[in-house]
């Protein structure tokens, strides 16, 4: 099935689910507001009387945004190997299904009865995810990862307060994302660290230690932050459910194990999804998001609500909320982001989700082989395979040369790349994160790769010259230093002036 086969099939499916089109009766139509005057509603003192429009040529102005467009970077333009972020391709099949005037304009408190198709469509896609994940219950309420987090150690404060026990301790990796701790921060448990063994798992010796009746939960990646999966993901389980406490999943990288494994299957209870980031819905810069947080048969009435159930034949929300941690925003999730998880997942199927995992397992492994064999970086926790993403270390060229991993990653800028994640998980001394998603082609990992060695060279050769990188960008290196001090720190409308 060619592409454009493939687009208009989408495009019938989606509509012809029951009660889509029926949206179009409760929009409004322009023609009750052509005669709305618009200064009526707007204050005297900022109603423009002149407008002073600068008079420039068609082609100038044209040229001149063309320009900052091209300025812009995405996966559209280029590889985008941000660590953990799982930056991938966001295929142009599902923009041409949710940019639909009908979906812009809906309104969330639209009666159920209009939108019964849309629900099945939501309804369909938790009882993939559930699958995919080994869950049993899935909530779309939480407007993305670090909510969904929130969401989870919320879940497990509620759980044992039902139980009448007081376990205020979240036990964390060293090797976390920055946002483990501080959802659990948030939901009021004390963070207890965990350290990372000599092989990059989580030392179960540590952890051993560490239980005890004030343990509440353990929130884990897996595969971790150094693109480890856990080894001895069964004995964490037995430990930490041995202790009373319960298994949280932080799902940022499931791109390493999908269509593979299942979290429920290693003993997890509750399961949060960045949908932008596995099911590939455009994100960055803060949005859009979209997620889900899933759970085990017995954690179902902590779910943030409302939840989708049927009832006499028909899809509902269920905002019944006897023992559940209320609500994480106002209405039920990002619509649009989760109709292209759901339009991705219906494209690919069983096989297909499994070769986005198998695929960008291989390319992050071929890339790491590759890196290895120059001898400039460095790997640390030894050489064992990586899933999703690896984290490699400029140590060796800072102790020798004095280039750090910050300035790799400028000068990546001047050769046209984008820089990875520097300088995390904190567990590497000047660390590079690196994750190819399956989008990457064998000619963009080796144009990374031989990038990557030929600043090394050049580091050796003369390191000033990567030190003051980057120098064929819009905007040269910041004094990062200057810009923080807040002596020198100059609000003034100057340059503006100046420059208008």
């Amino acid at each position: 099935m060619n592409i454009w086969r493939q687009a208009r099939w989408l495009e019938d499916i989606i509509p012809l689910k029951k009660g889509f089109k029926n949206l179009l009766h409760v929009l409004p139509y322009e023609d009750e507001f052509k005669d709305v005057d618009v200064n009526h509603y707007l204050p005297e003192k900022i109603v423009r009387r002149d407008i002073d429009i600068p008079a420039y040529p068609e082609l100038e102005v044209v040229r001149h945004y063309v320009r900052l467009s091209q300025e812009s970077y995405g996966v559209n333009t280029g590889t985008v190997p941000l660590g953990s972020c799982t930056m991938k391709y966001n295929p142009k099949i599902n923009d041409v299904v949710v940019k639909n005037e009908v979906l812009e304009e809906l309104h969330p408190e639209t009666p159920e009865e209009l939108v019964q198709g849309l629900l099945e469509i939501l309804w369909e896609l938790e009882q993939w995810l559930k699958e995919i994940t080994g869950m049993d219950r899935c909530s779309f309420q939480v407007p993305a990862g670090a909510a969904g987090e929130l969401a989870g150690a919320l879940i497990i404060r509620q759980y044992h307060i039902d139980r009448g026990e007081n376990r205020d301790e979240m036990l964390v990796p060293d090797s976390a994302h920055g946002t483990n701790p501080a959802s659990a921060a948030m939901a009021g448990f004390k963070v207890v660290t965990l350290p990372t063994d000599t092989n990059g798992n989580v030392d179960t010796e540590a952890l051993k230690a560490s239980v005890s009746r004030r343990t509440a939960g353990l929130m884990l990646t897996n595969p971790n932050t150094l693109g480890l999966f856990e080894e001895h993901i069964d004995k964490i389980s037995d430990i930490i459910h041995g202790a009373g406490g319960l298994l949280y999943y932080d799902g940022a990288n499931l791109n390493g194990i999908l269509g593979v494994a299942r979290p429920g299957d290693m003993g997890f209870d509750i399961v949060h999804l960045n949908l932008h980031k596995t099911f590939s819905a455009p994100h960055g810069g803060g949005g859009p998001g979209g997620a889900a947080i899933c759970v085990k048969k017995e954690l179902e009435g902590y779910l943030p609500r409302p939840l989708l159930t049927r009832s006499g034949g028909r899809f509902v929300w269920d905002y019944s909320c006897d023992k559940c941690i209320g609500m994480m925003r106002v209405y039920y999730g990002n619509i649009i982001a989760l109709l292209r998880t759901y339009l991705y997942i219906l494209m690919l199927g069983p096989q297909g989700l499994r070769e986005v995992c198998e695929v960008s397992v291989l390319n992050t492994n071929y890339l790491m082989k590759k890196l290895l064999n120059s001898g400039f970086y460095e790997l640390p926790y030894g050489t064992r395979p990586r899933k999703h993403e690896v984290v490699f270390s400029a140590r060796k060229l800072k102790k020798d040369v004095g280039v750090t991993a910050e300035d790799v990653a400028k000068a990546l800028l001047d050769r046209g790349l984008h820089a990875p994640t520097i300088y995390f998980p904190l567990i590497v001394e000047e660390a590079l994160m690196i994750e190819l998603t399956e989008s990457e082609s064998i000619y963009d990992i080796e144009r990374y790769v031989e990038a990557l060695i030929e600043i090394a060279k050049e580091a050796y050769r003369d390191p000033q010259k990567i030190k003051n990188s980057p120098k064929h960008t819009t905007v040269s290196r910041l004094d990062l230093a200057k810009a923080n001090h807040p002596r020198t720190l100059v609000l003034s409308t100057k340059y503006l002036k100046e420059s208008s």
